[in-house]
């Protein structure tokens, strides 16, 4: 009982409501567009899994990839459908901050150690 007061006390709170948000992205739309469409499927492809080596230096790297692809993703998705000058500045410069780092990852795990 104790557990079921402490998970509704923390669902009911801001920072719940943060957690619950982020766990789902927000709520569906009422309805799915093509640009909905193309966001549920870059945060798939996500959030995939990834073989984890125990290292947390290679980990990390290995695991920001997927993330700043899906982050790429999601800026072309705003670029092809977005209409805000403001939102689509900002989408081509994720686009090309992401892709830096993405370099600087790939060439600390092609280092190996």
């Amino acid at each position: 009982m104790k557990s079921i007061a402490l998970a509704l006390a923390l669902l009911l709170s801001p920072a719940g409501a943060v957690l619950a948000q982020h766990a789902g992205h927000g709520a569906a739309p009422a309805a799915e567009t093509p640009a909905t469409r193309a966001y549920r499927d870059s945060m798939a492809r996500m959030h995939q899994d990834i073989p984890l080596t125990g290292d947390a230096d290679r980990d990390f790297a290995a695991s920001m990839i997927p993330h700043h692809q899906g982050a790429i993703d999601m800026a072309r998705i705003e670029l092809e459908h977005g209409r805000d000058p403001e939102m689509r500045r900002m989408a081509q410069e994720i686009i090309a901050a992401q892709e830096r780092e993405i370099a600087q990852l790939r060439a600390f795990l092609a280092r190996g150690r």
